[in-house]
């Protein structure tokens, strides 16, 4: 990962996402910190350079993807932002959603951007944050009902609180750009 590159993010991150105070987690958990990464993913600077940083280490790691995104709606902004920064690579990885609910009107399904996907394509399970890794699990199970097959989970920050672990269960590699301690650390 480019040094330069991730000292901005992390930089960014901090300005824009890390909050304190009192906070309840997607989890459950309570928690005395709070990270918002929407506040960075919606930023153009910090969508290029998470976009950027995230296509290098899929590289690096040898994996071989066909697709990029996750849950809705932490996921959105980082499925595109991947996907333009692959793009810039000469990689084609369209973005896709994964919804909460099925749609009640249409087609009536929980993945999008099927239409760009090839049968059985090996999938980035995108998430702004881990703690649990809960959020993904879901996107993990609904991708594989649906027939594609998700290689890994890549979060921009680990909580480091399980969401690895369960990941590893299922059989998907996990990676992270970041974890808690080196975001609240200066």
């Amino acid at each position: 990962m480019s040094d330069t590159t991730a000292i901005q993010l992390k930089k960014l991150v901090r300005k824009l996402s890390y909050r304190e105070g009192d906070f309840t987690l997607a989890s459950g958990q309570k928690s005395k910190f709070y990270i918002d990464l929407k506040c960075t993913t919606l930023h153009p600077e910090g969508a290029q350079l998470l976009g950027r940083l995230m296509v290098e280490r899929v590289k690096a790691e040898g994996l071989l993807v066909d697709g990029v995104g996750g849950m809705t709606l932490g996921a959105d902004p980082m499925a595109t932002a991947v996907s333009l920064a692959a793009l810039e690579k000469g990689l084609v990885w369209p973005a896709y959603i994964v919804r909460k609910e099925p749609k009640d009107h249409g087609t009536a399904k929980y993945v999008e951007g099927t239409e760009n996907l090839p049968a059985g394509a090996k999938l980035l399970v995108l998430e702004d944050v881990v703690t649990t890794g809960g959020s993904s699990v879901k996107a993990i199970e609904r991708l594989r009902e649906a027939g594609y097959k998700p290689v890994a989970v890549f979060t921009v920050v680990d909580r480091q609180s399980g969401g690895r672990e369960v990941f590893e269960k299922m059989g998907v590699k996990f990676l992270s750009l970041f974890t808690l301690q080196e975001i609240q650390s200066p």
